[in-house]
């Protein structure tokens, strides 16, 4: 009996080596199965002498356990079989999606803004953001040592180059290539010295104009209006306060209803119930000069707005760099 043990633990080491993942059930039923070759080995002990059987049955015990090592190591080298003696399969357990990509807060604002102007008629245009002192400056009517100048925290590249402070240049370049009419917005880039809880060095922003003849500071209003309208909610309220900018006379800051609190008041808006999301007003003629329109023929006006405002406003973020540190568990709500 000791013989056939043995030899059949040869034959089952040599048929398990030789089996693929489809052979290993047929090989445990035929090996290790409750019918199995073993099995039948193991029914002959009662016919052993007495004082073979404790040997023999060790004996047998230890070949059947370490085939039983072998088969499932065996098994799990292949991947799993039909025995289940592989990683059990949870079905209860919810499935493993990909995530799912989607723009940032900030490009899906900036598309919408774009997206409603260009439904207004405006067409789309880009520029540099290395820009030259003439563009930047001082064809928008703000000549060197003009105090303007210092609102702008500007990076400078050179004396004559730098980083642009806002994307007004593009109405200089426009007006210098085309003639009236001319409608327009250049969404983009910008840069400046500045860095809190509402700057950033670089942020995006939109400059919309319109040049033909008889423009007037109503149709600014009226195109303001709509965007608000369309970017907020009908009825916001809006309202136009006095201010000064070196292209545009009279300007204009354009406030709106506080979308935090109705209107009535809150820390957002400094008990005001109002909050600043624009500057515009009619261009300067002292920039018509400059890129040899006649102001007396035409007439535009000009505006420019924060990208990042309108978005802080929109989705009531209070803090702007949270734009910038790529938390995803922020980026996922949009």
């Amino acid at each position: 009996m000791e013989e056939d043990l043995l030899r059949l633990k040869e034959e089952a080491v040599a048929a398990l080596a030789a089996s693929g993942k489809d052979e290993l059930e047929p090989f445990r039923v035929k090996y290790l199965g409750r019918k199995g070759l073993f099995t039948s080995v193991m029914r002959q002990l009662g016919q052993a002498s007495a004082e073979d059987r404790p040997r023999l049955g060790k004996l047998a015990n230890d070949i059947k356990q370490e085939l039983e090592l072998s088969f499932a190591a065996r098994l799990e080298e292949l991947g799993g079989g039909k025995t289940g003696g592989g990683p059990r399969l949870d079905l209860t357990l919810p499935g493993r999606t990909e995530p799912c990509g989607r723009p940032h807060p900030v490009t899906q604002v900036m598309e919408e803004v774009c997206g409603i102007f260009e439904g207004l008629g405006f067409t789309v245009a880009e520029g540099p953001d290395v820009e030259t002192d003439f563009y930047n400056f001082e064809a928008l009517n703000i000549p060197p040592h003009h105090p303007a100048r210092d609102m702008h925290d500007t990076f400078y590249v050179s004396d004559a180059l730098l980083l642009r402070t806002h994307t007004s240049p593009m109405q200089i370049r426009a007006m210098t290539e085309q003639q009236p009419p001319l409608r327009m917005i250049a969404p983009g880039k910008v840069y400046r010295c500045d860095s809190d809880i509402t700057h950033t060095p670089m942020f995006h922003q939109v400059e919309g104009f319109l040049v033909d003849r008889k423009v007037s500071f109503a149709d600014l209003k009226g195109v303001l209006s709509v965007f608000i309208a369309k970017m907020f909610h009908h009825d916001t309220a809006i309202r136009f306060r006095p201010s000064f900018f070196p292209f545009t006379e009279p300007s204009a800051e354009v406030d709106i209803g506080c979308v935090i609190c109705g209107g009535k008041g809150c820390r957002v808006c400094k008990q005001t119930g109002w909050l600043e999301i624009l500057g515009a007003g009619m261009i300067d003629p002292a920039v018509f000069a400059k890129v040899g329109y006649d102001s007396e023929q035409y007439s535009g006006f000009a505006f420019g707005l924060g990208i990042e405002r309108i978005a802080m406003l929109k989705y009531g973020i209070t803090d702007i760099r949270l734009y910038y540190e790529n938390d995803l568990r922020f980026l996922s709500q949009f």
